[in-house]
């Protein structure tokens, strides 16, 4: 497998995807978890229900590779949820690949989730003591855990009890065999849609997933709402009061697709104002601007119309390099960028460019591609991000879950720069990355999570997701820190 440590951009999260009541469901599953992939792809599964029984697939790999027509084909029912996965908790092997299935009193029920619960190992530990048997090491068993000791009969309450409990980020698609059940956080950390094809329900963790099946968009789903679908049609209500909207800024700056809509924000849109903004904040004498790909291409072309300097590509992405089983030679793998990434020599050669990227999380990457770009000519670079330092580990479902790992928290701009060999090297500002991106309004910082960059998490944290090791050393008691 490719070494992809070699790359330290941060790393998606998950994807899910729902239906209600369409004869092809298993086939729009599929459709919309391929659009879907950029969320992870270390795994996607697919559960069905006809009402009375549930059909299942999983496996580790691309939607592609774990899905050809027999196993859709094996796929039955009107409604059904699926899921594609990076693994944030939890190891990378096929028991923790989701949707989960699970048999408890009153059937069947299967799970899945975008996110992370920061309270996970203070339930596990608690639920394992009274006797409870884990079968993975995904935090999203915990919830089936809570359901399946539930007091309530009722799926819905006992549902809402669990949601009581957890804490953290999650985009939760619930299904039984009659039932489907949706729910988002109190905060909104994680992005969750409803659409509409015809007569079916659609759910979705991007809206460019609609698009690619020919469904319309509907809303988003609140913070703290959640929806069941069944014979009677769909319910709304809010199993909390207490919500503050703190939807991940990160979705906006790298994780979407550029063609979803966010909180009724286009991602391309507010990446082009991100841009805009960078070229008024930093500004610099520069022959050409260009974009790393592919996140920071919208963003690039913003800087490059608001300062007048040329947007060029002069980087360009290998898509077929990210998964092989070809082992590349030491000398590959010193250079493991240029497998990934090639400088465009007569783009470049000669000219003073300008770098656009959208974040700088340990600065390997970035350091390479400065070099790429200067070993192909280029006579200046000049880097320019599109957000502020991340300074700050994430605990809702992004892979940088220690300040270690995160060179803006050891380092000032001026010794990152030397670091990555950047000419200059300048990040866009907090408040011009909230006007960029938009929605301005009185809920804190205008309703985004900006914990990444000024530790201001909008839920409690743990002290035993302080280390990476400790998220599978379940059963750490500990308190709060934030």
């Amino acid at each position: 497998m490719f070494d992809e440590t070699l790359l330290d951009k941060m790393s998606e999260e998950c994807g899910v995807f729902g239906v209600y009541h369409h004869t092809e469901t298993p086939q729009l599953i599929y459709y919309g978890l391929q659009a879907l992939q950029h969320r992870g792809q270390e795994s996607a599964g697919i559960v069905s229900s006809n009402h009375e029984f549930f059909t299942y697939h999983h496996g580790m790999g691309l939607v592609t590779e774990v899905f050809h027509q027999q196993e859709i084909n094996r796929l039955n029912g009107m409604m059904g949820i699926g899921h594609v996965r990076y693994s944030t908790t939890g190891e990378s092997k096929l028991q923790n690949a989701q949707p989960l299935v699970f048999k408890y009193r009153n059937g069947e029920i299967a799970i899945a989730t975008n996110g992370n619960l920061t309270n996970a190992m203070q339930i596990r530990n608690q639920l394992e003591r009274q006797g409870s048997i884990f079968q993975t090491t995904s935090d999203t068993e915990v919830i089936a855990h809570l359901i399946a000791k539930s007091m309530y009969d009722d799926i819905e309450q006992a549902v809402k009890e669990a949601l009581s409990v957890i804490k953290g980020a999650y985009a939760l698609l619930i299904m039984t065999n009659d039932k489907l059940i949706a729910a988002l956080d109190s905060n909104g950390l994680r992005p969750l849609s409803l659409g509409k094809l015809e007569h079916s329900y659609l759910l979705s963790s991007e809206t460019c997933a609609f698009d690619t099946i020919g469904a319309t968009t509907i809303r988003d789903i609140e913070p703290g709402e959640m929806l069941v679908f069944d014979k009677n049609g769909i319910r709304s209500e809010h199993f909390t009061v207490q919500t503050r909207r703190a939807i991940c800024s990160f979705e906006y700056i790298y994780f979407a697709r550029p063609d979803s809509d966010i909180g009724g924000i286009n991602v391309h849109l507010a990446r082009k104002r991100l841009g805009k903004k960078l070229a008024e904040e930093h500004p610099v004498e520069a022959d050409v601007v260009t974009g790393v790909p592919d996140s920071s291409i919208s963003a690039a072309i913003g800087y490059a119309e608001a300062s007048g300097i040329p947007y060029e590509l002069g980087l360009i992405k290998n898509r077929y390099i990210a998964r092989t089983f070809i082992q590349p030679s030491q000398e590959l793998r010193e250079k493991g960028v240029k497998m990934k990434l090639s400088a465009v020599r007569k783009v470049v050669d000669g000219k003073r460019v300008v770098m656009i990227d959208d974040s700088i999380v340990r600065g390997t990457t970035s350091k390479r591609i400065v070099q790429l770009l200067k070993e192909a000519g280029a006579k200046e670079v000049h880097v320019r991000i599109s957000s502020p330092p991340v300074k700050n580990p994430c605990y809702y479902g992004i892979d940088t879950s220690s300040r270690e790992e995160l060179i803006a928290a050891a380092k000032t701009i001026e010794e990152m720069k030397d670091f990555i060999g950047a000419d200059s090297l300048a990040f866009l500002s907090m408040s011009g990355m909230l006007e960029a991106i938009g929605r301005q309004g009185d809920d804190v910082n205008h309703g985004y999570c900006v914990a990444c960059f000024n530790a201001e998490y909008p839920t409690e944290v743990y002290q035993s997701q302080q280390s990476k090791t400790d998220k599978v050393r379940w059963g750490i008691e500990d308190e709060p820190i934030l």
